[in-house]
């Protein structure tokens, strides 16, 4: 019997009707008529003219790039849908408050955005690679960095269906896809960063439970968190550190698992960042995720997809941007005409034009390469690397096109130049970025 899979659109039409995907002879997914192929096979029946984005009335178009199916197109509408209604009209009050609400998080899983590329088996919404990268982008197209649903869904949840037990994925995956339990992971420490090998919280055997003390700083989801991934180093004599490092499932409420203050940013200000605190927190045998003492090993196998996100949603504020500075100068006017009639903006235009054009035609690459699991470290660190690089670059520029008023808060413009900044950082240091590409160059393996 072929399995059935729910799938929520929330699009014109469609709002709010929980739908049935069912797998279809031709190996499509049919949805009330709509047919989803997978990625791996969509190529091979797509038959439409898809423009790349150079070509493109707007980079926010919905229908371009080969990447992409129809299917994906119905899914990017719907998911515009919820951006523009669900969240940017409350995201300037959760930017006061340092936090969005729990009830946009239940909404969104709601309507199917949380655990896309979950498979439905371990309760997750059954989506493909793409159908998360358009939840990516579409976040950025609306300018909202609050809400911490690509980390909670791409880069938490992974871990505990790729090396949790079936109890683990039973108790927390399918909460997790209706936005009721909210995932975080702490690996930063204060005085370990992109360098994993520094880490200091400690996890000792007591019996069959783990005795964990230690603490992690700048925790994406951290305040908000219902349950937390945690790094910590349980064999203190290996003969590296990143032999001896394990993966913890630690909920909130535990005794001795403290949240600390809410962090104040210069960017991403809705979005809630936070130190977290563990004073002899008692885990029992179950709340070891995976493997003891293969931590290490399983962060450098998810770190790709971290770092593929991160430039997806990188280069995607960069066509927000680009697209909202194009928009800005053609209504502006100095000396009697609009700025965009003024030959130096029009050349800065095309110079961005170009290097989020030539990015999109990498990065689109690297999307389908993970789709097909061949994404290497290498070529994901470049992807991180390049575009956030680059996203800072068309933030600095764009704001110097709005003059003045791209100074003022009022203006998306200036609320995404500080949201950029943080990019290059988390996620791996450019820097280190550069070391991970430098030594596929210059090894002897």
């Amino acid at each position: 019997m072929a399995a059935l899979c729910k799938f929520r659109v929330f699009g014109q039409g469609w709002y709010g009707r929980s739908l049935i995907w069912k797998p279809s002879r031709s190996g499509g997914i049919l949805v009330s008529g709509v047919r989803f192929q997978h990625s791996s096979s969509h190529a091979e029946t797509q038959t439409q003219y898809r423009p790349e984005t150079s070509s493109a009335k707007s980079l926010l178009d919905i229908g371009t790039r080969r990447i992409f199916s129809e299917e994906h197109d119905l899914f990017r509408q719907n998911v515009r849908r919820f951006f523009q209604e669900q969240v940017a009209p409350y995201h300037k009050e959760w930017e006061k408050l340092g936090q969005v609400s729990r009830e946009v998080w239940e909404k969104a899983g709601q309507h199917g955005l949380l655990g896309v590329n979950t498979s439905e088996e371990h309760g997750g919404v059954g989506g493909d690679l793409l159908n998360a990268a358009v939840v990516w982008e579409e976040q950025m197209y609306v300018n909202c960095s609050g809400p911490g649903f690509s980390l909670h869904s791409d880069i938490v949840m992974p871990y505990i269906t790729h090396y949790g037990s079936k109890s683990q994925i039973e108790k927390y995956i399918p909460a997790m896809t209706a936005g009721k339990c909210i995932g975080a992971i702490a690996m930063t420490e204060p005085g370990a960063g992109s360098d994993l090998q520094g880490v200091r919280t400690n996890a000792r055997k007591d019996g069959s439970d783990w005795i964990l003390n230690g603490s992690k700083v700048f925790i994406t989801n951290g305040w908000m968190s219902d349950l937390v991934i945690v790094v910590a180093v349980t064999k203190k004599d290996a003969r590296s550190v990143a032999h001896g490092i394990t993966l913890f499932l630690v909920e909130n409420g535990m005794k001795g698992f403290i949240k600390g203050r809410k962090l104040e940013k210069i960017g991403l200000k809705a979005q809630d960042t936070a130190e977290l605190f563990f004073e002899d927190v008692r885990l029992p045998a179950d709340a070891l995720l995976g493997e003891e003492n293969k931590g290490f090993y399983y962060l450098m196998t998810e770190l790709p997809q971290e770092r593929l996100l991160i430039a997806a949603m990188a280069l995607a504020n960069c066509e927000f941007m680009f697209e909202e500075t194009r928009n800005y100068v053609r209504q502006r006017k100095a000396f009697g005409k609009t700025v965009a009639h003024l030959q130096t903006v029009q050349h800065r235009l095309a110079e961005l034009k170009t290097q989020i054009c030539v990015s999109r035609a990498f990065l689109d690459n690297c999307i389908q390469l993970h789709a097909e699991k061949r994404l290497d470290t290498a070529t994901a660190s470049m992807a991180k690397y390049w575009a956030t690089d680059l996203q800072n670059k068309v933030a600095y520029q764009c704001l110097q096109l709005h003059g003045g008023w791209g100074y003022m808060w009022e203006y998306p413009i200036a609320k995404a130049f500080v949201d950029a900044r943080v990019q290059p950082i988390y996620g791996g240091t450019n820097e280190i970025m550069k070391e991970l590409i430098a030594r596929t160059i210059v090894s002897d393996k």
